[in-house]
């Protein structure tokens, strides 16, 4: 068992030293350091285990008998941590005789495994009959070429121009080159001061340019300096992530020859940055890298230096040195920042009550501007019919707050009484905020004439008033938030589906002539809105008619049965009689209803310049159809069917009715609410008795008498408010 464990034993060691070897990310100890007057550093070395062992092109040969350190069969200067490895290449050339025979040449073709040549070097041709190419091959395969002629020896000496010597760049990435040197005519002509063409690559910067001993024999010199490119791997620091060889306190970046990576120490450490703890402090108060006028003022940390002056004394950036300090002057330096920070604290508390202060005023201002006291006085019961109100009142940043900053995105929708946006309140209801447009005192009394008005509203079908704001510069109205839109979109707009049935149309108008006439008849001070119309109508969720905009409506007083007013409405919708007149009464609501009853049926618009001359009036359009008969071609198909025909034709007797030229001839809103519904309450009937016919013959003996179509209301009362109709039975009928 014992010689089955040593086995065991010797294979894990054999294998762990094989691993070592193949995958090495750090030399061994004892590696060699030197070759000759080389300093051999990691990642390159000269033996198994010295070297990174993933690229074999990081094996050195330290040749023992002139104790040179070779790459290949290249002599190597020096090894650069940042990815260069200086090595000397000898020259390419071919020399002549006077006779222009070819005396002796050699040409250099060297591979560097996977190093590649530095765009540091310079490709070099000397001679005044020469040329030569340079082939390089790698990622690219690429020649080029540089030519030197003159016919006597140049005068300029060290500048490489073209007389008598060229230059050309290199390319990176090269692992190989190849240099050629030729002569155009053997150098017959200048034989006697340059029998021979020299090609070489030399590093830039490194070789003066000698006409008279480079001419003639390249100054004998056997071979010169090179850069080489050397990186890690084939990936990119990204792509090595924490797997690179870069020990601790150095970085890595990507190699500039487009391949692999090098590591570098960190700004303050030197040393190999490829070792694990390659990377040392610089202690720079013993090195004197540091600038502190007096070195025991120096304080060394890991990545750098501060000076540190005594107590007592303060350190002068200028000079590095410790100067005492002046006590006094702190003092008087103290106290006066102090005494600034005083002033400067009490001119901004005096700048913040001032401003505090006109903020108040400027709210004050614009709420009595806008009419605050004109609500107060209302509100408290000076006027009729407005006392016992409740309005609450909105704060100007709530109502900033609620609206984004009156954001664009949060508009509503705008129109003649001004523009509407979407708010959130700090409950996160969602509600209406109107901004009115006011630009005389009669528009301020309209403002705070809605406020009054929808304040004493309370029905199903108005748009509830929650509240107003007059701290700000253009007063605002809170409503509730109706959430889909205005009948008129729903009509003729483009952001809903025009698909309303005959009873969605006939249930809307039921509810808007309901509340009309609980405006003109059942509140306690008669309310004629003054602007009907279709982009006045709201609508719920479940297509519940809200009417809002009270912007230009009029309180009628209890001995009055009619205002003269300035004339005020929208076109289309505008009582000609009142037009006319001026004289403001309820039955120019009914004319504007009329023509929303209008719309209702045939989903045409109110005024249309595209209809005919005579018919951009829906009013004489729709009155004209009925007259010859031809009703049905300006009602779309989705509207009218054979089932209720009938009753569309019942509506719009009511509708031209309610629009004739005067007021005595117009049913009051009432009357027409009352019929509405009863033909509301028919058309149900009618779809009943489809499904259950005796329904009808029951109805028939109980004998309920519906409104006549003369508008005979005798028989029959209306409630406005639930928008059903009280309807007289009559024994025996």
């Amino acid at each position: 068992m014992k010689l089955q464990d040593g086995l065991i034993l010797v294979a894990i060691f054999y294998l762990a030293y094989t691993q070592l070897v193949r995958g090495q990310l750090h030399p061994l100890d004892g590696c060699p350091t030197k070759c000759g007057n080389v300093t051999i550093e990691y990642p390159f070395g000269t033996s198994p285990g010295c070297y990174y062992a993933e690229d074999r092109s990081f094996n050195l040969t330290c040749n023992q008998t002139d104790h040179k350190l070779l790459f290949g069969n290249i002599p190597v200067i020096n090894i650069s941590h940042s990815g260069e490895l200086r090595v000397r290449v000898a020259p390419s050339y071919s020399c002549y005789n006077s006779r222009g025979s070819l005396s002796n040449g050699i040409y250099n073709t060297i591979s560097l495994a996977n190093l590649t040549l530095s765009t540091k070097n310079r490709f070099t041709v000397v001679g005044c009959d020469s040329y030569a190419f340079l082939s390089t091959y790698g990622v690219a395969n690429y020649s080029s070429g540089c030519m030197s002629i003159c016919s006597s020896t140049p005068e300029a000496n060290g500048e490489c121009s073209g007389k008598g010597c060229c230059q050309n760049s290199v390319p990176r990435g090269s692992n190989s080159f190849k240099v050629q040197p030729y002569s155009f005519n053997n150098h017959t002509s200048v034989h006697s001061f340059n029998p021979c063409s020299y090609a070489f690559l030399v590093e830039n910067g490194t070789f003066n340019f000698d006409v008279l001993e480079d001419l003639k024999s390249l100054r004998n010199v056997t071979d010169f300096p090179v850069v080489l490119d050397w990186s890690i791997g084939k990936q990119t620091c990204q792509q090595v992530g924490n797997t690179s060889i870069c020990g601790a306190n150095s970085t890595c970046f990507d190699s500039t020859r487009g391949v692999g990576y090098n590591c570098e120490c960190f700004e303050g450490f030197e040393g190999n940055p490829y070792l694990s703890y390659g990377c040392h402090d610089i202690n720079e108060c013993t090195s004197s890298r540091h600038n502190c006028l007096d070195p025991n003022t120096c304080r060394n940390y890991a990545g750098g230096f501060y000076c540190q002056c005594p107590s007592g004394y303060r350190l002068d950036t200028n000079t590095m040195s410790c100067k005492r300090k002046d006590i006094g002057w702190t003092i008087i330096l103290l106290g006066t920042i102090i005494g600034f920070l005083v002033i400067l604290l009490g001119v901004s508390f005096i700048r913040q009550k001032m401003k505090h202060r006109k903020n108040t005023e400027l709210r004050q201002k614009f709420f009595e501007q806008n009419g605050g006291g004109m609500l107060i006085q209302r509100l408290s019961g000076s006027d009729s019919g407005s006392s016992n109100v409740d309005v609450k009142i909105f704060t100007e940043i709530g109502m900033k707050n609620a609206t984004n900053g009156y954001d664009e995105s949060r508009i509503l929708g705008q129109g003649g009484q001004g523009t509407v946006y979407k708010g959130i309140l700090p409950d996160n209801s969602i509600v209406a905020i109107k901004k009115a447009r006011l630009g005389d005192s009669s528009q301020v009394e309209q403002f705070i004439n809605e406020v009054l008005v929808l304040s004493q509203i309370n029905h199903r079908n108005v748009v509830k008033l929650l509240g107003c704001c007059l701290e700000t510069e253009i007063p605002l109205l809170v409503y509730e938030f109706i959430t889909s839109g205005t009948l008129f979109d729903h009509l003729h707009g483009s952001l809903f589906d025009s698909s309303l049935t005959w009873e969605h149309r006939l249930r809307i108008a039921v509810e808007v002539a309901g509340t009309l006439s609980y405006l003109h008849s059942s509140a306690s001070i008669p309310i004629i809105h003054r602007d009907v119309k279709t982009a006045n109508i709201l609508l719920d969720e479940n297509l519940t008619a809200k009417v809002a905009d009270f912007g230009a409506s009029r309180l009628i007083p209890m001995d009055k049965e009619q205002l003269t007013t300035m004339v005020q409405g929208t076109l289309g919708y505008l009582d000609p009689e009142y037009y006319n007149t001026g004289l403001l009464n309820e039955k120019s609501d009914v004319y504007s209803f009329g023509v929303v009853l209008m719309e209702l049926i045939s989903g045409q618009k109110a005024l249309c310049f595209e209809r005919p001359q005579n018919s951009k009036h829906l009013v004489s359009y729709f009155a004209t159809a009925t007259k010859e008969n031809r009703l049905h071609e300006i009602i779309g198909g989705q509207v009218m069917n054979e089932d209720n025909k009938r009753e569309i034709y019942e509506a719009s007797r009511v509708a031209i009715e309610c629009t004739r030229l005067t007021g005595e001839e117009r049913p009051r809103m009432k009357e027409v609410a009352a019929e509405l519904e009863a033909l509301r309450v028919k058309t149900t009937k009618h779809k009943r008795s489809d499904q259950y016919p005796e329904t009808e013959e029951i109805e028939n003996l109980l004998g309920v008498q519906i409104l006549s179509t003369q508008g005979n209301t005798s028989g029959t009362g209306y409630d406005s408010i639930n928008n059903v109709p009280i309807l007289d039975i009559e024994a025996g009928r």
